[in-house]
């Protein structure tokens, strides 16, 4: 199945914690059917020192299951659906369902 959410995309979180917060994906980890969010749904862990870096308490952000984020509409920020349509020349492109603009341009 295509992905509906890549690397790079705007999100917008529709439940959880940080519900109504807006982020760029990190990664998008598709074997577990989750998605990092740059500062969002972020988590405080302890790391011991060593050579390389300084111990104490970093935080740092936690996977989010793709059910609970959306794209957002490249024309308003609201969260849409994405659907698919080929272009004139063959190739697949995303659209936002909510305004019908296109996702990858």
């Amino acid at each position: 199945m295509a992905a509906k959410i890549r690397k790079g995309d705007s999100v917008v979180v529709i439940a959880g914690r940080d519900k109504g917060r807006t982020g760029e994906v990190i990664e998008v980890r598709r074997d577990h059917g989750r998605v990092l969010v740059r500062g969002i749904n972020m988590v405080k862990r302890h790391q011991r020192q060593s050579a390389s870096q300084e111990g104490g308490i970093i935080s740092k952000e936690a996977p989010i299951h793709l059910s609970n984020v959306a794209l957002a509409d490249p024309k308003d920020g609201k969260p849409t659906r994405v659907g698919f349509k080929f272009a004139s020349d063959g190739r697949k492109l995303r659209f936002a369902k909510r305004s019908g603009a296109e996702i990858d341009v």
